[in-house]
């Protein structure tokens, strides 16, 4: 029996085109939360937004780099070979796809984390600002991470 395709004319299912695509994206995207969770120095976290958006609020630690400043400035930064993981907006901005586009023609192992600080600060987790660090209020409709509980 003949196994279904897709438009394109690939076989659908769990060893064909389609499962192929989302093992591929998973190597390549990590989660916010994964993110938040990960271990201390298991790579450099990098905001890929212009200043005035990395004034309005950022994750603590990261480092500022806007897309445009990557080829020109990563290797002053960070280390040859050290794992990057790079954000944007969120999901309505495809900034971050760009900066890790950048940071592999560079040779980095880079990952994008799915969300952006949109749904870091959604999910109710630190969010640094000129004024200090804040928790902004979480969003129960995206997180089952619920601070302080």
């Amino acid at each position: 029996m003949e196994k279904p395709k897709n438009d394109a004319g690939a076989a659908v299912g769990a060893d064909g085109a389609a499962g192929a695509y989302f093992r591929a994206r998973l190597q390549f995207e990590i989660d916010v939360m994964d993110v938040a969770d990960a271990a201390p120095g298991s790579f450099v976290l990098v905001d890929t937004r212009r200043q005035s958006s990395w004034d309005h609020g950022h994750i603590p630690g990261a480092v500022h780099l806007p897309t445009a400043g990557i080829p020109a400035r990563a290797a002053a930064l960070i280390p040859a070979g050290t794992a990057v993981v790079v954000y944007s907006w969120g999901p309505g901005c495809n900034g971050s796809t760009f900066a890790a586009l950048a940071f592999a023609e560079l040779g980095y192992p880079v990952r994008e984390m799915i969300g952006g600080i949109e749904y870091w600060a959604r999910n109710g987790l630190l969010v640094e600002t000129a004024t200090g660090v804040v928790v902004r209020d979480f969003d129960g409709l995206v997180t089952a991470h619920q601070p302080g509980g």
